[in-house]
């Protein structure tokens, strides 16, 4: 995939898998009444996360600002798929804190180019 700045490949990278595991875990959790709350944060997590992978893409003005979000976004994902032992969850986690860091990486470079 050839991004419009080169430098967001990694994490690019990082955004979709985050949305898959997201995704992943969501469909996991679906039909258990005990594991709403997991399901619906990991379909927005998945959502913001390709989000930000197509403001990447496109070399989007508001790249950081968008960052900042999914940061917080990811880190509360991450934060209720803890609560659960289920390897599904548990991998969600630790692939949404990784997120969340390379997150504020960008947000904490850019900002907005208006």
């Amino acid at each position: 995939m050839l991004l419009v700045q080169q430098g967001y490949q990694s994490s690019f990278d990082t955004a979709m898998h985050c949305a898959v595991e997201c995704e992943h875990c969501a469909k996991a959790c679906m039909g258990h009444p005990d594991m709403v709350k997991c399901a619906q944060m990991c379909l927005d997590c998945a959502e913001v996360c390709q989000t930000l992978a197509t403001y990447m893409v496109r070399g989007s003005y508001f790249i950081s600002h968008l960052s900042r979000a999914c940061a917080d976004i990811c880190e509360a994902c991450s934060k209720e798929c803890e609560k659960y032992n289920l390897e599904h969850c548990q991998k969600c986690a630790r692939v949404c804190r990784q997120a969340a860091e390379e997150y504020r990486k960008i947000a904490s470079v850019g900002t907005a180019r208006v």
